[in-house]
Parts: structure tokens; C-alpha cells; sequence
């Protein structure tokens, strides 16, 4: 989509090459997105940004473009990462909220919850929370910040009166690992796994099968990438 956009802002004898950070899964959003531009003309930031967002589809907006060094490679540049992901349980949420969160039937004990997501901190072996990983995947990663607060980011009139996000921090995850992590803490709130387990469960000499409680792509989101070089 973004490529597209861009064959309506330059000319089609400009030569452009775009790469992205921050890919996502079908059905999860993202609030923040990192693209970098090569091109071989010079580009006037405040009309690009002015062509780019009269092209684009209603769900993507430009905010800003700024020129970077030569040797800048978005890929394998340093980025800290933090994903969220929004839930609320008990009455089933009005179907508007569905792109954004997903409700749990169950009554879920968020207290244990909280706890349960602290124990992701640090670093831990996660291949219990990544599914097809490749010969040459490290499963050793480190989060920076993994916690469940009560929802004050997204709100809107048709949102459950309560609602909670886990938000978790780092520099690099695996396919799957957010929405495996929340589907084991469901599990948790729910009663049908304990602390110990998730504990077990992030130690090295465990066996390489993932978990299978995969929670739902639409409550997870991109919230923000920082370039740390």
C-alpha cells in the first residue's frame, strides 16, 4: 500500500526504494510505523507529506520525514519496541470494539494476572512462546517492561466501562510471542495454569513445543518504535 501511495506522489522517472520496520500480523494495528525512503532527488518534506497523505487510504497517515545518514539501515537499526494489547472480560463488548479489543466470556482474576506478567521481565528463554522458528532463531530475549494496567489509551463511547492493556517492551520478539504471552495469562486469570507455570515454562531446558493458547491478533497493537541510533 505504501509503495502504491508513493507511485501517485513521484513521477513515475523518479526512482524510489522504500523498506519498512515494524511489520505486524493480519488483524493487529499499528499506531507508530517506521519507513525508510531511498531515492536519488531531492524531496521537499512539507509537500511529500502533503501529496503522501492525499493519496493514502483513510487508515494510514504520515507524521513526520526526516533525512537520516547513508550508512542508516531502518532493518537492522537498534529498535525498542512496545506492543499493547487490550482486553476486558465479563459482558461481551459492543461489536464496534472488536478491531481494537477482544472480551473474554470468563471472569478473569487481574490481580493474578499482573503478577503473571511480571515474571516476562528480564531475560528468559522464550521458545515456548514462538511458533515456526528457523535453525539459526534465538530464543534468549531479553523484555525490558511487561505489565497490565487498566485501559486509558483507547477509549470510546461503545468501550466496556473497564478495560485492560497489557503492554509489553523490548527490542526484538519472536512470531507469535505477545499474543502467546497473553494467551497464557488468560490461561492464568481464568484458574487453569498457575505462577510456577509460567515461571516453568521460561526456563531453557524445557522442551521446543510452543504454547497453544494463541490470543486473538485484533486486541494486539504496535504502540511505539524507537531508533535508539
Amino acid at each position: 500500500m505504501i509503495d502504491k501511495t508513493l507511485s501517485f506522489v513521484f513521477d513515475s522517472s523518479q526512482r524510489y526504494k522504500t523498506f519498512g520496520a515494524g511489520r505486524t500480523d493480519a488483524k493487529v494495528s499499528a499506531t507508530l510505523y517506521g519507513l525508510q525512503l531511498f531515492c536519488d532527488f531531492e524531496v521537499d518534506a512539507e509537500d511529500f507529506l502533503l501529496q503522501f497523505n492525499s493519496n493514502t487510504t483513510a487508515d494510514i497517515k504520515a507524521l513526520s520525514i526526516q533525512k537520516v545518514a547513508s550508512d542508516f539501515n531502518i532493518i537492522q537499526s537498534t529498535k525498542i519496541k512496545e506492543y499493547h494489547y487490550y482486553f476486558s472480560f465479563g459482558e461481551k463488548p459492543h461489536p464496534f470494539s472488536a478491531p481494537f479489543l477482544v472480551g473474554i466470556a470468563e471472569v478473569l482474576d487481574v490481580a493474578l494476572m499482573k503478577a503473571g506478567a511480571k515474571l516476562f521481565e528480564g531475560e528468559h528463554y522464550f521458545h515456548k512462546y514462538c511458533t515456526k522458528p528457523s535453525e539459526k532463531t534465538v530464543f534468549k530475549r531479553v523484555i525490558d517492561s511487561c505489565e497490565i494496567v487498566e485501559n486509558t489509551i483507547i477509549q470510546a463511547n461503545f468501550f466496556p466501562k473497564r478495560s485492560y492493556v497489557l503492554k509489553v517492551k523490548g527490542k526484538g520478539f519472536l512470531r507469535y510471542q505477545i499474543r502467546l504471552m497473553m494467551g497464557v495469562l488468560f490461561e492464568l486469570g481464568k484458574g487453569n495454569v498457575d505462577l510456577e507455570f509460567i515461571e516453568e515454562s521460561l526456563k531453557e531446558e524445557n522442551d521446543r513445543k510452543f504454547l497453544r493458547e494463541i490470543a486473538p491478533a485484533s486486541g494486539l497493537q504496535l504502540y511505539t518504535i524507537d531508533f535508539e541510533d
